[in-house]
């Protein structure tokens, strides 16, 4: 079996972008504003949407279930206040939901988290809560940048996030620490702010202890780590600088990485440095980077090519394609294993 644990709705029906631009022309104009209950998205309309596209390359490239969650450049946090982003938030979460229904062997919840520049993180609990209890949510979207590319929250490691690290013990969910948009015009979104995020993000919990106060926390790094693995041995001197233990010992019970990384040498580089048991199948198919490669012929996010090309071990293969996504994600595994899988 082949789990993507990478999936964003980026091809979500027209009428969801309708409502959020009618949302945001709300906030200088109230009159404007549309109703929670406004966007009218049938099933059919889901099913044209995702059957064409991603159940598509699913079919096409061998993978069995995608991790299924909110477009991340949508969730936008910047925009308006916690209230804007609780509607939004509620009515994305719902439209994933709903898809993973549809599509129970193929698709499985994450949520989007409703975070706000300058709001408490603890303001999040309810709507995870909502969407672990009620829609089966195997993991969650942790923006460690709600202002949009500025940076103004506090470090991950800060007991302000405990709240929502907290519920995430309780429930034994992960979460994929993800930005959206920036609007800092020095950050391109998807070339400068998401690798920055995924680097910055690292960083700060080699800084911290955060895995002290927490053991059994699981935070899933994307887009291969960005800077970190091609860059290991600087995060191990900074480590040994700062007093702590070894990143095997510090960090790599709790934090893991993705293959989100299109190319074969950057592919090879995460595998020959990161520790097997510390990567996990991804594609983030139909994101980013959704070209063909002119120099292979094939899309640059079809990534189970890299994986297959690497020279892994059959046991290694197996451990990032199925085994290690089972034991990051336990409600995801609970739920195969319902299904017979």
């Amino acid at each position: 079996m082949i789990i993507d644990c990478h999936g964003h709705y980026t091809t979500a029906p027209p009428a969801l972008e309708t409502w959020r631009n009618q949302q945001i022309a709300g906030l200088s104009d109230p009159s404007a504003s549309p109703l929670r209950a406004d966007p009218k998205i049938s099933d059919d309309e889901l099913r044209e949407s995702v059957e064409p596209n991603q159940l598509r390359l699913m079919d096409e490239r061998g993978i069995d279930m995608t991790i299924f969650s909110p477009r991340a450049s949508f969730m936008a946090h910047h925009v308006g206040d916690f209230s804007t982003s609780a509607e939004w938030a509620a009515i994305c979460n719902e439209l994933c939901f709903r898809v993973s229904r549809l599509y129970p062997e193929r698709f499985a919840p994450a949520a989007m988290l409703p975070q706000s520049p300058g709001t408490d993180p603890a303001t999040c609990v309810p709507e995870l809560t909502r969407c672990v209890e009620e829609y089966g949510a195997v993991a969650l979207n942790l923006n460690p940048d709600p202002s949009g590319g500025h940076w103004t929250a506090p470090p991950l490691t800060d007991r302000s996030w405990y709240p929502l690290y907290e519920k995430m013990t309780e429930y034994d969910v992960p979460a994929m620490v993800h930005v959206s948009t920036s609007v800092n015009p020095a950050f391109h979104t998807t070339g400068a702010h998401y690798l920055n995020a995924d680097t910055t993000a690292f960083m700060q919990l080699v800084q911290g202890d955060l895995f002290t106060d927490f053991p059994t926390l699981r935070l899933v790094i994307p887009h291969g780590g960005g800077a970190v693995p091609y860059h290991w041995g600087r995060f191990r001197g900074l480590a040994t600088a700062l007093g702590k233990p070894p990143l095997e010992e510090h960090v790599l019970d709790n934090v893991f990485f993705d293959t989100c990384v299109y190319h074969q040498p950057g592919s090879d580089l995460l595998f020959d440095v990161v520790p097997t048991r510390n990567i996990l199948f991804a594609s983030e198919m139909i994101g980013a980077v959704r070209d063909i490669d002119p120099r292979t012929g094939h899309h640059f996010d079809d990534t189970r090519r890299y994986t297959e090309a690497a020279g892994l071990s059959p046991e290694g293969l197996a451990d990032i394609q199925e085994h290690n996504a089972r034991s990051v994600y336990p409600r995801l595994d609970a739920l195969l294993k319902r299904q017979g899988r």
